[in-house]
């Protein structure tokens, strides 16, 4: 029996946004230990396939959106033309979970700022706190991958190295993942990726900010890092071993041209060699003093372009699978002279993903955002493009338009 304040949900109406109070009709044995929210529509499949076919949800916890758009339209939409509800279910759920990992990145970023600057001071850094970071993140990337992803690419100049720390985390989590691996193995990656340039926040900002070719004393202080980083790391705490071998190899090359022991082929284990592609991803689409940021494609064509042997290619192959050509993220040029952020990937068809279309460039201005779903339309990406091209603050447009655009 269920309570007159709560509705019971057909198992085909449910959507992202909805509180599930109780299970009401089932076939099999399972039951919602939890009570909880509906974030994304994985979940919906996955109690479908558990053979629930009743729920009880609670409005009054619920999103307001999906509620209102579940009364107003009881006729199902057509199975080969999604109905606007779908559209704007659609819209609220890449809006919540957009919303949801930028609180996750912002209190990340808090978390592992105090543990730089407590390093910085020579000071024993909080380990777990980074640790229960690393878990929500991976936690996060579980739940809704494209919209972590994105947020790597909305970068800031001024905090350069607390940022590369928390995208390398998150780049390792979604790599490793996406090889396969198990999630204890995946939360040892992504602290891996938290910690390992760690030591550079005992590298002087003139140094490796500097616009120009350092010296080669200079360079000795910034290889000293990786070295410097395992040492301070080790007392505060136990580390798994696969997360003390990346953090002293994510530097080291195939071709032994790497530091700091000049390490060759399978001397450096598949972890670490994951390592070195995301670093050196993240580091190419960041802007630097010494040169601009390349736009994410660029990037990885870069890494294809490897023809010294330094990365492994059969894994750079590996991560463009995982990331997408145009990594969700990234901005792009599309055919009908509109520029889009990618929001979503199409595994199916790389090339022809979903794009959030914000700026006209025949016209020179922004524009009502629409979504598209490139293998729907007859439109196509043409180039990947560097904001700063079209004089866009990608970070401000993010925050303040994008993310205001989609709630």
């Amino acid at each position: 029996m269920t309570d007159s304040n709560f509705l019971q949900v057909k198992i085909d109406d449910l959507a992202p946004g909805m509180f599930v109070n109780n299970v009401l009709e089932q076939e099999g044995k399972l039951r919602i230990k939890t009570k909880g929210i509906v974030k994304t529509w994985d979940i919906v499949e996955k109690l479908k396939g558990k053979g629930i076919s009743l729920l009880e949800v609670d409005p009054s916890r619920s999103n307001p959106k999906a509620i209102k758009k579940l009364q107003e339209d009881d006729t199902p939409p057509e199975e080969a033309k999604p109905s606007k509800a779908d559209a704007v279910i659609k819209k609220l759920t890449e809006g919540e979970a957009l919303n949801e990992a930028q609180k996750l990145y912002d209190q990340a970023k808090l978390a592992h700022k105090r543990f730089l600057k407590k390093v910085r001071a020579g000071e024993i850094g909080n380990l777990d706190a980074l640790k229960e970071s690393g878990n929500e993140i991976i936690s996060s990337l579980f739940a809704n991958p494209n919209a972590l992803q994105c947020l790597t690419l909305i970068k800031d100049d001024q905090e350069y190295l607390l940022q590369h720390c928390l995208n390398t985390a998150i780049l390792m989590g979604l790599f490793a993942k996406h090889m396969g691996f198990d999630k204890e193995l995946i939360e040892e990656l992504c602290l891996a990726g938290l910690l390992m340039d760690t030591g550079m926040s005992t590298v002087p900002k003139e140094i490796y900010e500097k616009p120009r070719k350092l010296t080669d004393n200079e360079w000795d202080i910034v290889h000293s890092h990786v070295d410097l980083g395992l040492e301070m790391i080790q007392q505060m705490g136990d580390l798994p071993e696969t997360v003390k071998s990346v953090i002293i190899n994510h530097h080291e090359r195939l071709d032994g041209s790497g530091y700091p022991a000049q390490k060759a082929g399978e001397n450096i284990t598949i972890y670490s060699r994951m390592a070195a592609i995301v670093d050196t991803y993240d580091a190419l689409t960041s802007e630097r003093p010494w040169r601009k940021a390349h736009s994410p494609t660029a990037a990885l064509k870069k890494l294809l372009a490897d023809d010294s042997g330094k990365l492994d290619q059969s894994l750079v192959h590996q991560f463009i699978k995982c990331i997408g050509v145009h990594p969700v993220g990234s901005l792009v040029k599309l055919k009908s002279e509109r520029l889009g952020i990618i929001v979503q990937a199409n595994p199916g068809d790389p090339l022809k993903p979903v794009v959030m279309t914000f700026y006209s460039v025949t016209a020179g201005h922004h524009t009502e955002m629409k979504r598209l779903d490139l293998s729907k339309i007859d439109d196509e990406i043409i180039t990947g493009v560097r904001p700063e091209e079209f004089k866009i603050n990608l970070n401000k447009f993010f925050r303040e338009v994008f993310l205001a655009n989609l709630l």
